[in-house]
C-alpha cells in the first residue's frame, strides 16, 4: 500500500470521549501500517461553541493513549485566507454567488414548502442577479444536482438521487468557512489519501462528492465509521449513557494500553478468537474493510475486564509499579518501595484498574477496626457458634506462631489446620483472613499473611479473639 495520509479533525466544543478517540485511532492506524503520516487537525470555525482549553484537552487526551501526530494541531483559523482564496475561484468559475436572504425570507420559502407538503431547496430560490460578494454576506454553493455512486471502505457501495442536493453556504458572514467547505479545502492542500469520520457524514457525501468536482478534485479513500452504541444499543453513546471524558479514565488508573485495545476493537475484529491486541499488532492486522457495519455496543465491564488483563499479564511488574505510584492509599506514606512491591505482587490478580489500589491493599498499611459484622454477615461463618469460632481461630494461631512466615510454610501449615479442624476452607480460611485483613475479600491466604508479616498477624487475630 502506498503511504496513506490520515488526519483526526475535532471541534473544540467539548472533552473527547471514546466515540472520538476511536476515530481518531482507526485513523492512525492507517496511517502507522501504511507508513504514511497522520495529522491533527482542529477545526476550530464555530467560534460560538468553542470551549476554553478543549485543544489542550484534545491533545492531551491523544497522547495519554498513546495516538501520536506527526503534523498539528493545524488551525481552522489560523487558514482564513486560504478558505477566501478558494471561495473566490468558485465565485469567478460562477459555482457560488452572495446569499442577500435575511432569515425572515429564508423562513417565508420554507414555510411556502411546508405548505406545499414539499421539501426545502434552497436552489429553488436561488436570486436571479445576486449581489457581488464582500464578504459580509453568507456565500453559497451552486450545486449541480446529479446521481451519484460511490464507495466506502467501511459502508460498501452507495448511492443517491439529485434530490438530496442544494446550495449551501461555504462562507459564512464573520469571514470563517463552515465545515462542508473548509475540510475539503484542508483535506486537498494536506493531501489527505482517507477521510475516516463517523456515520453521521454520509448524507453529506452527495453535495460533497458536488463541491469536489466543481473545485476539480478527487475525493479521497471515504471510510463511515458505525457509531459507538448506547450499552442497551437503542441509540448511540451520549453523556447520558456513560459517555466519560476519555480522561477520566486515566483519572482512574486504566492503562492506556487497554484503552487502545478496547477501542480497536469496538466494532472491529480480525475474524480470530483474540481480544488482547497490543498497539504493534493493531497496526499489523487492522483493515477498514473488517470493520463491522453495524454499530458498536459500549460496555464498559468489558474495558474494566480489559484493563484486568492488561495488569496481569501484559505489562512488565517493574513498570507496572511505576505507574501504580499516583494511586496508593495515603496510609501507605510511610512504606518503603520493597514492602509496596509486595503488596502489589499479591494484589495484582484482583486488581482491575489503580483507582481499586486502596481499597485492595489498605489493610496491608494500617490496623483496621475489628468489623463484627463481617463474621455476621458471611454465608458459613454467621452459622457457628462463638465459642467454635474462637477455638478455630485459636488452634489457627497456635500453628501460625510457629511459622516463619514463608509462603511455603504457611500454605503446609493452613492445609494442615483444614484437616485437624475438618473444617472447609469456606470456613476456617474466611475466619482467618477476616481476622487479619478486616476486609471482605483478599488476595490468597497465604501470600496476604506472608505480606503482613507475622507480629501484625498475630496481632490481628488476638483483637479478632477478644470480639468473640
Amino acid at each position: 500500500m502506498k503511504p496513506a495520509r490520515t488526519r483526526f479533525a475535532p471541534s473544540p466544543t467539548g472533552f473527547l470521549h471514546v466515540g472520538g478517540v476511536r476515530t481518531a485511532l482507526f485513523a492512525w492506524l492507517v496511517a502507522k501500517q501504511t507508513g504514511g503520516q497522520f495529522i491533527l487537525r482542529i477545526e476550530d470555525t464555530d467560534k460560538v461553541r468553542e470551549v476554553a482549553g478543549s485543544i489542550d484537552h484534545i491533545q492531551d487526551s491523544l497522547k495519554w493513549v498513546g495516538i501520536n501526530w506527526d503534523e498539528g494541531p493545524l488551525k481552522q483559523s489560523d487558514r482564513l485566507d486560504i478558505y477566501k482564496q478558494w471561495a473566490d475561484k468558485l465565485v469567478a468559475a460562477g459555482r457560488a454567488y452572495a446569499d442577500p436572504y435575511s432569515p425572515e425570507e429564508l423562513q417565508a420559502f420554507r414555510g411556502q414548502a411546508k405548505a406545499a407538503k414539499k421539501p426545502f431547496l434552497f436552489r429553488d430560490h436561488r436570486p436571479d442577479n445576486p449581489p457581488k460578494w464582500d464578504g459580509k454576506q453568507p456565500l453559497r454553493f451552486k450545486s449541480e444536482p446529479k446521481d451519484y455512486h460511490w464507495t466506502d471502505a467501511v459502508m460498501g457501495e452507495l448511492s443517491t438521487g439529485p434530490e438530496v442536493i442544494d446550495d449551501f453556504i461555504i462562507m459564512k458572514s464573520d469571514g470563517y468557512p463552515t465545515y462542508n467547505f473548509a475540510h475539503i479545502v484542508d483535506d486537498a492542500e494536506m493531501n489527505i489519501t482517507h477521510v475516516i469520520r463517523s456515520q453521521e457524514f454520509i448524507a453529506s457525501v452527495p453535495k460533497y462528492l458536488n463541491l469536489y468536482e466543481a473545485l476539480g478534485l478527487s475525493p479521497p479513500i471515504l471510510a463511515s465509521l458505525p457509531y459507538v452504541m448506547a450499552p442497551a444499543g437503542n441509540k448511540k453513546l451520549s453523556k447520558r449513557d456513560g459517555a466519560k471524558d476519555i480522561l477520566d479514565y486515566a483519572q482512574e488508573g486504566f492503562l492506556p494500553e487497554a484503552m487502545i485495545n478496547f477501542l480497536a476493537t469496538l466494532g472491529w475484529n480480525d475474524d480470530t478468537e483474540q481480544e488482547i491486541f497490543s498497539a504493534d499488532e493493531l497496526i499489523k492486522k487492522f483493515d477498514l474493510n473488517e470493520v463491522h457495519k453495524g454499530g458498536a455496543h459500549f460496555d464498559e465491564r468489558r474495558l474494566v475486564w480489559m484493563d484486568g488483563e492488561w495488569i496481569r499479564g501484559e505489562i512488565e511488574f517493574d513498570d507496572l509499579y511505576k505507574r501504580s505510584k499516583d494511586f496508593w492509599p495515603q496510609s501507605a506514606a510511610g512504606y518503603d518501595d520493597d514492602y509496596k512491591q509486595k503488596v502489589l505482587g499479591v494484589v495484582r490478580e484482583r486488581l482491575k484498574f489503580f483507582a481499586e489500589l486502596p481499597e485492595l491493599s489498605s489493610f496491608f498499611f494500617e490496623d483496621l477496626p475489628v468489623d463484627p459484622e463481617l463474621i455476621s454477615s458471611h454465608k458459613q461463618l454467621k452459622k457457628l457458634p462463638a465459642d467454635e469460632l474462637k477455638n478455630l481461630l485459636e488452634s489457627a494461631r497456635s500453628s501460625l506462631e510457629e511459622s516463619d512466615f514463608n509462603i511455603d510454610d504457611l500454605t503446609k501449615r493452613l492445609n494442615n489446620l483444614l484437616e485437624q479442624t475438618a473444617q472447609k476452607p469456606a470456613v476456617l480460611f474466611s475466619l482467618i483472613r477476616i481476622a487479619t485483613t478486616q476486609a471482605p475479600a483478599s488476595p490468597g491466604l497465604a501470600d496476604t499473611l506472608a505480606v503482613l508479616g507475622k507480629d501484625r498477624s498475630l496481632k490481628r487475630i488476638d483483637a479478632q479473639l477478644k470480639t468473640l
